[in-house]
């Protein structure tokens, strides 16, 4: 046996050390990475337009310092000219200003209370040349909101960026250490605003990392502050002369001899950063080898950054000590692994000033995992920097302006894109979004006959695009998922050109290419990076810091896998059966903050101590009710569970506690409607996401339209988008089907605006086929059919952002969105309430539905007057405007919590007019009864669309056949369940809502 088995063995190791070898081979043929040439920006800047639609005529900011106004200008000569704000010379009346005396600063200042109209001030410049702006101010509401101004010089913007120019605050967190839960986690505070005066120059970090300049001749001038965004108190601006960064070389030989000093090096962590100009920049959990401090299976916040520390302008500032002067190293532990094989940038400032032009953005290069390394040259060479003895500040900004050339142009590129889309549009009549809508496949087109262009066009957007491409190649000097995005995008032009007169019947490639540009022009504005901490020493000192190998991994895997055996994972430190359990289906940092909450606030006012749990979905909470193993209560549930779980027997019926009139009166009458069944109310709503109808300002104003109030605005306004090449965004809804949330064209809508149900008063039978949803249908189906809606749009944000769809309906996360991820669309979108009926009266009904998320109760909970405790004080307007203050601290407003508290609303960080807007359309909430049967209406109306859409089927047959689908499956239900000639007491609403 050992001799036959010994030939095995040797095979075994001499397959493994051939593979080995291949390996080693493997890696020794690959070589050196390839080396792409590097394009110059002018090599990709396409026109002298800007690419934002709406801004046609305005020079992007890196396009004007190239023009010959700039090139003939120089710095002004130390030159600085300081106007009070007081000594405005004008001012519009749409400017709410006052005028204060101000402690700090022992002067009047200006108070400006809105994000609306301007103020002027007359300079006289002594001489011709380039200069920065210094705007003193302060914050002067507690909010998260962006403090954004537009700068003209004499009546017009200088350059496009001058439309929105953000002036920083400034937020730290709220104690340090944090503190820490019963099991020892860490719980990230609240943010804390640093109130007070900034004076900052205009900057923006997207286009340019040095202070923006601007152009003057010598004499007199006038500057106009337009509003744009938030609240702000003014002292007074200077025009002054833009600083001279040194190389650094320069920086070294023109600065204090090098000297010898001892040995010494000081670690400073990361995540205990002085302040930070953007609350969402958050602390970060990392469990590795080496992290400082090691969490030890805790979860401890020992990181900054990450994907919250991305967008361009974002900054960090430390403070950090030296025991004496003298020249330092700077270290940093950073991964850089979120944008594939990009490269990021920081701009580097110390005490404020960037020291060195080499520390203007600054690259990150991409590394797999943490590695340390020093702030160096291209050569690995350490920066040595003079610092004086004692305290100093260490700032990193997020930068993008090495980018900003790629956006730019695609920004271009794809209006290039919508231009060439709309032509062909017009030729074939087609309007429709999201797929091929020619119908007539079979047609031959002659495109080339009414626009001869059109291949040359196609060619010039096809090298634009590979220019770009390569300029990113040479950037990165590796391939990235943009550029191999952009390549496709080249080869997909190639086959519409060889093919022009088919495009037509292809007209859904123009879309293709444009979401998928718009896609990674989000990835390449991504500027990520997390820190771990920061080293200053002496450049003799080695601090043998150590970064994990495989080995160093393996054992700390293991090691954590240890304690899972030993640590404690519950926070509840009482019995079971003494507890209040509840559970929650939300994300990490809103469960920290509902548990620091009810510590202090509702377990010391009611003794009910309560043990919190987070649920991945809502399966577990299913599996675990059908175990008998539940919670006494669920929140962030959807919004339909409450009454899924009371037909089966499972929910509580809320209404026959003491108070519950009280907590009722909270929410909107319409919402309510979604937690009542025969004759009970099983939940409670948390969060209501508002539809509201969303329109680019800029193009409306280009196109000389109004926003439309009613349904007929928007069929008037249809023509005039048509011919441009737009549309209208019609909302999807969502609802449950098959156990599944879906999304589809929003029926019930039109349904209720026309004043129809879509169950009988008694919840039994299904009444789609009335006069009034025969009206209904017909509306709703004759605007995809008649009108060319857009049948499928993937991604409404991004068609929005583009301008071909300036106009439509979306939920409060497209108000996010605009708010967070479209900085360039500042002051250029409006939010307005949904289009409605006008009534014979004058007045506009705009009935929707409203997605909700619920809390209710489980019935065979045996603590139930300790959970309706709870409900009535989580509910309560007290609780959720704290809470909803508090979560937004943590992120800003990508956390705006949207509270079903019609009273907390008003006190969150909406702006009036905002708050306004949300107000009139909660008066007009109607949301769907759930009975027995209800998820088979999503399905059957969807039907019916599409045989009358798709098929062209009639209206009333299409809508006919979902009424008897509809009717069986409901009944089958109502069998199941034993309700047969029953009533469920559907109360019938019509009134619009009036808030107490």
């Amino acid at each position: 046996m050992r001799v036959r088995g010994l030939p095995r063995r040797i095979v075994m190791i001499a397959v493994i050390a051939l593979c080995i070898l291949l390996f080693i081979a493997w890696r020794a043929l690959e070589g050196k990475p390839e080396v792409y040439p590097v394009l110059s920006e002018e090599e990709i800047q396409l026109t002298s337009k800007g690419a934002v639609q709406g801004d046609q005529g305005l020079v992007p900011y890196v396009q004007q310092l190239l023009s010959d106004t700039y090139k003939s200008q120089q710095p002004s000569n130390h030159a600085s000219i300081t106007v009070l704000a007081t000594e405005f010379s004008s001012s519009s009346e749409e400017a709410k200003l006052s005028r204060r005396r101000d402690d700090e600063k022992l002067a009047n200042v200006i108070d400006w209370r809105n994000g609306k109209g301007w103020i002027e001030w007359i300079v006289d410049v002594p001489q011709d040349g380039l200069y920065n702006l210094v705007i003193d101010y302060a914050p002067t509401d507690e909010s998260f909101a962006r403090i954004i101004r537009g700068i003209q010089i004499d009546g017009t913007y200088p350059f496009l960026e001058a439309k929105s120019i953000g002036l920083s605050r400034y937020w730290k967190d709220g104690q340090f250490p944090y503190e820490r839960n019963s099991i020892g986690n860490e719980i990230r505070p609240v943010s804390e605003e640093l109130m007070g005066w900034n004076a900052g120059k205009a900057t923006d970090y997207s286009v340019s990392s040095e202070p923006l300049r601007f152009a003057l001749t010598k004499g007199e001038h006038t500057i106009r502050m337009v509003g744009v965004a938030g609240t702000v108190s003014l002292y007074s601006l200077t025009l002054t002369t833009p600083e001279e960064i040194p190389s650094y070389e320069s920086y070294i030989s023109e600065g204090p001899p090098l000297t010898e000093s001892d040995k010494w090096f000081q670690m400073f962590e990361a995540e205990r950063f002085n302040r930070k100009s953007a609350v969402n920049v958050r602390t970060l959990s990392v469990s590795q080898s080496f992290t400082s401090p090691d969490p030890k299976g805790k979860l401890i916040y020992n990181g900054v950054g990450g994907e919250t520390w991305k967008t361009a302008g974002d900054e960090l500032e430390w403070e950090i000590s030296v025991p004496e002067s003298g020249h330092y190293a700077i270290d940093l532990k950073y991964f850089q692994g979120y944008v594939g094989d990009a490269v990021v940038y920081r701009t580097i400032m110390i005490d404020g000033k960037v020291p060195f032009q080499e520390l203007l953005h600054y690259p990150f290069r991409p590394n797999r995992a943490y590695e340390i390394k020093s702030l160096a040259d291209e050569n690995e060479e350490p920066y040595l920097f003079y610092l004086t003895e004692g305290k100093h500040r260490l700032s990193m900004i997020a930068d993008n302006s090495p980018i900003y050339p790629v956006v730019a142009a695609l920004g271009e590129i794809n209006a290039s894109l919508t231009a060439i889309e709309r032509d062909i549009r017009l030729i074939s009549g087609n309007y429709g979004f999201g797929a091929d809508q020619n119908l007539d496949t079979a047609r031959v087109w002659e495109v080339t006959r009414y626009d001869p262009e059109m291949e040359s066009k196609l060619r010039s957007v096809q090298q634009d695009i590979g220019r770009v491409r390569d300029y990113l190649l040479g950037l990165n000097q590796a391939a990235t998922d943009p550029s191999s995005a952009l390549d496709a995008a080249v080869n997909r032009i190639e086959k519409l050109v060889e093919d022009v007169d088919n495009i037509p019947n292809q007209i859904a490639a123009f879309a293709e290419i444009k979401t998928s540009i718009n896609t990674w022009i989000t990835t390449i504005e991504n500027q990520s990076l997390r820190l771990d901490y920061i080293v200053v020493r002496n450049p003799r000192t080695d601090p043998k810091l150590k970064v994990p190998n495989t080995w160093d991994n393996i054992k700390y895997t293991a090691s954590n896998f240890m304690r899972t055996f030993v640590q404690q994972y519950d926070t509840n430190e009482v019995n079971d059966e003494d507890a209040l359990t509840i559970w929650v289906m939300r994300g990490r940092d809103y469960v920290d903050l509902l548990e620091v909450m009810i510590e202090r606030e509702f377990t010391p006012n009611t003794g009910i101590e309560v043990n919190v749990n987070l649920i991945p979905n809502q399966n577990v909470l299913m599996m675990s009710t059908a175990a008998g193993d539940q919670p006494d209560l669920a929140l962030g549930i959807a919004m339909e569970t409450p009454v899924e779980f009371a037909m089966r027997g499972a929910a509580e019926d809320l209404s026959k506690y003491p108070g519950f009139d009280d907590v009722n009166n909270r929410f909107n009458s319409g919402l309510m409607r979604s937690y009542q069944y025969d004759g009970g109310v099983y939940g409670l709503p948390e969060t209501q996401m508002y539809n509201m109808l969303f329109y680019r300002i800029d193009i409306f104003e280009q196109l000389k339209l109004e926003p439309p109030n009613t349904w007929e605005d928007v069929e008037a306004i249809l023509p005039t988008l048509q011919e441009n090449g737009m549309n209208f965004m019609y909302p999807k809804i969502t609802l449950m089907q098959d156990n599944v949330l879906t999304s589809k064209p929003d029926f019930v809508m039109p349904y209720y605006q026309q004043g129809t149900e879509f169950f009988t008063a008694d919840g039994m039978q299904p009444q789609l086929t009335s006069e009034e949803g025969l009206a209904a249908f017909k509306q709703w189906t004759a605007w995809f059919s008649k009108y060319n809606l857009p049948k499928d749009v993937p991604v409404f944000f991004n068609h929005f952002r583009d301008g071909d769809i300036p106009v439509g309906v979306g939920d409060l996360t497209m108000y996010v969105q605009l708010m967070t991820a479209a900085p360039e669309l500042t002051g250029r979108w409006g939010m307005l309430p949904l289009p409605g009926v006008r009534q014979d009266d004058g007045t506009v009904e705009r009935w929707a539905s409203q997605l909700t998320t619920s809390a209710f109760m489980m019935e065979a909970s045996d603590k139930k007057e300790e959970a309706w405790k709870f409900l009535e004080w989580w509910t309560s307007d007290e609780a959720q405007v704290q809470y909803g203050l508090d979560i937004e601290s943590f992120a800003g407003i990508a956390y705006r919590w949207n509270t079903a508290n019609s009273n907390a609303l008003q006190n969150l960080l909406w702006t009036e007019e905002e708050l306004n807007r949300l107000n009139e359309q909660n008066r007009w909430v109607k949301n769907l009864p759930y009975v027995p049967g209800y998820y088979f209406l999503a399905r059957a109306m969807d039907f019916a669309w599409n045989d009358t859409i798709v098929s062209g089927d009639p209206p009333r047959e299409a809508l006919e056949r979902a009424q008897l689908s509809l009717l069986r499956e409901m009944e089958r239900k109502q069998k199941e369940f034993g309700m047969l000639d029953y009533d469920l007491h559907i109360t019938p609403y019509d009134e619009p809502y009036r808030r107490e």
